[in-house]
């Protein structure tokens, strides 16, 4: 029997790009996606799969709720680990870039990606297609950590949530793509939440401005007003940085 060889970085990537866009309840043999992509690098779905705990194995979010069942995390695991966290952009770029190449891998698969086809026809598409990238990551790793819930009010209807920067995007390059720089909210509390009129406390609740309309209509007092103190629903994974919730209390808020 031919021994197996372990993983290579491009196996990693596809796994820990996998981890970043699936929610943790998802993170079984049983997943199309993962029986899809498992197939394109040469695994099994149960070794993907099983690769996918390692990682939440890594993630303060996961075991801080005392999650069983997850393993031990390689070396390899933990290096990418904080590589990816120390540069989110180029983890999001490479990672995307290890999904490309194994889809392009696949049987049934004609080879071509517009995304790569684009960031290669000039100087300007590939500034474009960089951000998209980023962009579309962003979205994928916020959605997934609060399973696709506005944490404030819980919507779930995909088309009505944003993937919400705390510290905003023309304030900290570093951080547009980082998860933990994200809140899910419904697009009437990202908007809030953007002009300052609420923001979250140390303690992860809800606090509005008291630099609000007078007298309250009953929609501000339904639908933002009554979250005034409330906890927040907290992600699965990503848990937001307490550094970058200070900022937007400091810069954003409405005091």
């Amino acid at each position: 029997m031919v021994a197996r060889q372990g993983w290579n970085r491009q196996q990693l990537l596809v796994a820990f790009a996998l981890y970043c866009r699936l929610p943790f309840g998802k993170l079984h043999q049983r997943n199309p996606e993962i029986i899809r992509l498992a197939g394109a690098i040469g695994r099994s779905p149960s070794a993907l799969a099983m690769k996918l705990t390692n990682i939440a194995s890594l993630d303060p979010a996961i075991t801080a709720t005392g999650r069983s069942g997850l393993s031990g995390a390689s070396a390899k695991d933990r290096e990418l680990w904080q590589e990816m966290h120390a540069d989110w952009p180029r983890f999001a770029i490479e990672s995307q870039k290890a999904l490309d190449a194994a889809e392009a891998a696949r049987p049934e698969s004609d080879g071509t990606d517009a995304e790569t086809q684009d960031a290669h026809s000039g100087g300007e598409r590939i500034v474009s297609a960089t951000a998209r990238i980023g962009q579309n990551f962003f979205r994928a790793a916020v959605l997934s950590a609060y399973n696709e819930r506005c944490c404030i009010s819980g919507l779930s209807l995909p088309a009505l949530l944003v993937a919400s920067h705390i510290v905003p995007w023309s304030h900290d390059q570093r951080h547009r793509v980082n998860p933990q720089n994200g809140l899910l909210l419904s697009a009437l509390h990202d908007k809030a939440f953007d002009l300052g009129l609420i923001t979250i406390n140390d303690d992860l609740t809800v606090r509005v401005s008291e630099n609000r309309p007078a007298p309250l209509d009953a929609f501000f007092q339904d639908s933002i007003m009554s979250y005034h103190g409330k906890p927040i629903s907290l992600p699965e994974k990503f848990s937001p940085n307490p550094e970058f919730l200070a900022y937007h209390r400091q810069h954003i808020f409405q005091k």
